[in-house]
């Protein structure tokens, strides 16, 4: 066992996510989503016989050890019938274990031995992670601390050999009364798009709109390692019902109605100019200043606590590329790692680490420098898909692909690639990504409103050779993940509308040849072609979907949406009939 181990983590709470560790460097990883075609599905029984062992194949393997993830949520409460579940679809006798593993433990063995760093701090941020009584790590605890108390920060020093939790900041749960920055996140997107599950994410990109002082409200109070939220916060969620007793007499509970439950969906889709956008966008601007200052006060506490130049930062709060941004430009720490899936989905992978290292004695060797860790896909798969294609799409072989993709794009038209192994995180990075010209100024409204059905303000990401990064952005590191808000260079704002933010900003993905050989092919071909190494980016997905998994999936977001074609080496799919190009 110890020369060729096999574990299993899985995540059985929100974003619902298996991996499966294979030795000591070998990683797969895919999130429910993917398959269930939900977007931040969450766990629960029958998931792995029904969803994960007919898309991971090397799941019929041996296994040596399983880890489960569970947090604050009802989910824990089966984990008698989980473990038979999983026993009997593994095959597993009663000799190989199944452990469980707190949640921030799991987020932090998913940050940092998959980083580069030798020794680095550590830092965790979640709306809620695991009650004391379910954590499986040693800290020091408030007086009298209750077990129901809920992890919402977690601050570590870790060494190759050793994970060592200096401190947690801990909720009593109650909405009406949050505490921690990850709850100030989920409240922030909350209260700006009911149902929006806590997804920061447009909260920040709607910010650069709004005036952070128009309403009047105040940082937050920080103590230490400590995040307080201000009574003017409150009520203003309150009053929302966001947080509390809400218009209609419900609490927001960071928990997803059983399948077959009604869900309360909705948001608001903000226009341009108008008051509800102004209100929308003030409070956005003032959130992400309130946010980001907490967020840079208790970097600094940890680092003047462990001394230590490093920073692995995870929880669904690292999703925010700007605070990001300002941590590599701003924080003591001079070097900083945000996994790819820093969210809970990417937890499954921390717990396939954390038996590795913690229950086995492995040292993990498996390092994220790329994302690709969805199951192998088979050419096979992608020459049935295209044999399949209905009378409404055609399929041709360039003798040139990249050359005929560059001139698909000159000519204005937007184009999916699929190939290869899956993205484990939310972000497309060229393997399940939607692609564009970002000299065209009617490129973002194109891809917002034609093809993923989202905010007119949330711009397309840049996709840059590595080697001409530098020249393009204020960027002084690799940023293969997508993570980090930088300014693009002003003399190249104008050039570049289409992933150019109104506040100057973007948020690029590096590309090294190494790792995407096909998209850095393309994307020299079309520096040489156009004169600039950037293109515009997106998740392969239509609205309200997490990304393509498979060609089928692909191929239906062709039909479904704007696209104008589809490459899948050494494909291109097209439709017989052409939307209406950007702009027309």
């Amino acid at each position: 066992m110890a020369n060729f181990p096999i574990v299993v983590g899985i995540n059985r709470t929100q974003d619902g996510s298996i991996a499966v560790a294979v030795g000591e460097s070998g990683m797969y990883s895919l999130q429910k989503e993917r398959v269930s075609r939900r977007e931040h599905h969450w766990g629960r029984l029958g998931d792995l016989p029904d969803r994960y062992v007919p898309a991971m194949p090397l799941l019929k393997e041996r296994v040596d050890l399983v880890v489960e993830g569970y947090a604050a949520d009802t989910e824990i409460e089966h984990a008698g019938a989980y473990e038979q579940e999983t026993r009997q679809t593994l095959g597993l006798g009663d000799e190989t274990p199944i452990v469980m593993v707190s949640s921030h433990l799991s987020h932090i063995y998913g940050a940092f031995h998959p980083s580069p760093f030798e020794q680095a701090a550590g830092l965790v941020i979640d709306a809620r992670g695991s009650r004391i009584g379910d954590l499986v790590e040693q800290v020091e605890l408030p007086f009298d601390a209750d077990e129901d108390l809920l992890e919402v920060a977690s601050y570590y020093r870790c060494t190759r050999g050793r994970i060592e939790c200096l401190a947690k900041q801990f909720w009593d749960g109650d909405w009406a009364r949050p505490a921690g920055l990850g709850c100030f996140y989920a409240l922030l997107a909350e209260v700006t798009w009911p149902g929006s599950e806590g997804d920061g994410t447009k909260v920040m990109e709607l910010a650069p709109y709004g005036d952070p002082d128009a309403l009047g409200l105040p940082d937050l109070d920080v103590r230490g390692h400590e995040v307080h939220i201000p009574p003017a916060w409150t009520e203003l969620f309150r009053h929302a019902g966001a947080c509390g007793e809400g218009p209609d007499g419900g609490e927001f509970r960071r928990t997803e109605p059983r399948d077959g439950e009604s869900r309360r969906t909705g948001g608001f889709e903000y226009e341009p100019g108008g008051e509800e956008f102004r209100r929308a966008a003030n409070l956005a601007a003032a959130g992400r200043r309130a946010f980001e200052r907490a967020l840079l006060r208790v970097v600094a506490w940890l680092h003047a606590e462990t001394g230590l130049d490093a920073l692995a930062f995870s929880g669904g709060a690292a999703l925010s590329g700007s605070a990001n941004g300002r941590l590599i430009r701003e924080s003591p720490f001079r070097e900083l790692f945000v996994p790819p899936a820093p969210h809970t989905g990417g937890t499954a992978v921390g717990c396939a680490l954390y038996g590795l290292a913690a229950c086995l004695g492995v040292r993990p060797r498996f390092r994220w420098t790329d994302d690709f860790l969805g199951p192998d896909r088979d050419e096979r798969e992608i020459e049935a898909a295209v044999r399949a294609l209905p009378a409404d799409l055609y399929v041709e072989r360039p003798e040139d692909l990249t050359a005929a993709l560059v001139a698909l794009l000159e000519s204005g038209r937007v184009i999916g690639l699929y190939q290869g192994r899956s993205e484990s995180g939310p972000r497309a990075l060229g393997h399940r990504s939607i692609l564009g010209d970002p000299r065209d100024p009617d490129l973002q409204d194109y891809v917002n409103l034609e093809v993923k059905g989202r905010e007119w303000f949330r711009p397309p990401a840049p996709v840059v050779t590595a080697e001409h990064a530098e020249r393009i952005f204020e960027l002084d590191r690799p940023s293969p993940f997508m993570q980090y808000a930088v300014a693009v260079r002003p003399e190249h704002r104008d050039l570049l509308p289409g992933i150019t933010h109104v506040d100057g900003t973007a948020t690029p993905q590096t590309v090294e040849r190494e790792s995407l050989p096909f998209l850095h092919a393309l994307l020299t071909a079309w520096h040489e072609r156009t004169g600039t190494p950037v293109l515009a980016g997106a998740t392969l997905s239509g609205p309200g979907e997490p990304p393509a998994e498979t060609p089928e999936h692909a191929i239906q977001t062709l039909r479904e949406t704007g696209l104008h074609a589809l490459a899948m080496p050494p494909y291109v799919i097209r439709k017989r009939e052409e939307p209406p190009l950007p702009g027309a």
